[in-house]
C-alpha cells in the first residue's frame, strides 16, 4: 500500500473509532472516554499501518514500543477514571454548551483529538511504510534507549502518584517523594520523551521529516492540556509554591535549596 492511501485508510479508521466513542460518550453522558482511547488509538493506526509494512526489525521494534506505551497509558486512564465523574474539564464545556454539548462535543472534543492523533502518529504511519529493508543504525539504538528512559518516568511516575493518592491522609498533600524530587511532572516527561524515541526510530527508516510530531507532543504536554493546566488547579494548594521554587516542572534534576 503507497503512503497517500496508508495515510488515508488511518484516517477512516481514526474517524470511525472517533465516532463510536462520541456515540459511546452519548449513552453514557460522559466525554472523559476520549482520554481512556488516546493510548490505545495510537495502537491501532500503528498494527495497522504495520499489517501493510515490510515486517523488517526496525518495525516489529517500533510497533511493540507503541504497543507497550499504549495499552499501558490507556490501562492507568481506565483505573484511575473508574467510578469517578466526568472530567472537570469536559463537565465545564458540556455546561457552557447546555443541550447543545451533544453536537459541540463531536467537534470540539472527538474529532479534534481524532484530527491530533493522526498529525503525531505520523512517525509510527510513516515509518511502519518505508519501502527499504534498512539494518538497524545508531538512530534505532540511540531511539530505543531514549524510549525506555522515557517509559521509566512516565510508568513509575503514575505508579508513585497513584500510590500515594490510594493513601486517605495523603488528600490535599503534594507528592515530592521519588521522581517527583527532581520534576513536578515526571509523567508527562516520560510521554514527550517516549516520542522522540518513536521519532528517532522512525528517522532511521527515512521519516525525518516527521519531526512535527514529538514537537507537537511536548508543546501539548507544555503548555495546552498537561503542565500549564495541571499547575494552574495544584497551585492554590498549601506549600506547592514553595515545591514550585526547589523543584524543576518538566525536565528533571536536583531540587534547589
Amino acid at each position: 500500500m503507497q503512503l497517500t492511501q496508508l495515510y488515508l485508510s488511518s484516517v477512516e479508521i481514526v474517524a470511525a473509532m472517533m465516532t463510536a466513542l462520541w456515540l459511546l460518550s452519548l449513552i453514557l453522558e460522559n466525554s472523559s472516554i476520549v482520554d481512556i482511547f488516546w493510548g490505545a488509538g495510537f495502537v491501532i493506526v500503528n498494527l495497522f499501518a504495520f499489517c501493510f509494512s515490510q515486517h523488517a526489525t526496525r518495525q516489529i521494534i517500533l510497533t511493540i514500543l507503541v504497543t507497550l506505551w499504549g495499552l499501558r497509558l490507556s490501562a492507568h486512564v481506565f483505573l484511575r477514571n473508574a467510578g469517578k465523574h466526568e472530567d472537570f474539564r469536559y463537565a465545564q464545556w458540556r455546561k457552557e454548551s447546555r443541550r447543545g454539548w451533544w453536537w459541540v462535543s463531536f467537534f470540539k472534543v472527538f474529532v479534534l483529538q481524532g484530527i491530533i492523533l493522526l498529525i503525531i502518529a505520523s512517525p509510527l504511519i510513516t515509518g511502519q511504510a518505508a519501502g527499504r529493508q534498512r539494518p538497524l543504525v545508531i538512530f534505532d539504538y540511540f531511539g530505543i534507549m531514549v524510549w525506555v528512559i522515557g517509559f521509566f518516568f512516565e510508568a513509575v511516575g503514575d505508579y508513585q502518584l497513584a500510590t500515594f493518592k490510594s493513601v486517605p491522609s495523603n488528600k490535599g498533600k503534594i507528592l515530592t517523594s521519588g521522581l517527583w524530587t527532581y520534576t513536578r511532572h515526571p509523567n508527562y516527561f516520560g510521554d514527550s520523551v517516549q516520542w522522540w524515541g518513536f521519532y528517532f526510530l522512525a528517522a532511521a527508516s527515512g521519516a525525518w521529516w516527521t519531526i512535527f510530531s514529538p514537537i507537537l507532543m511536548t508543546v501539548l504536554l507544555l503548555r495546552v492540556s498537561g503542565v500549564t493546566l495541571l499547575e494552574k488547579t495544584m497551585s492554590a494548594r498549601h506549600g506547592y509554591e514553595e515545591y514550585t521554587h526547589s523543584t524543576n516542572a518538566f525536565v528533571p534534576w536536583f531540587p534547589k535549596k
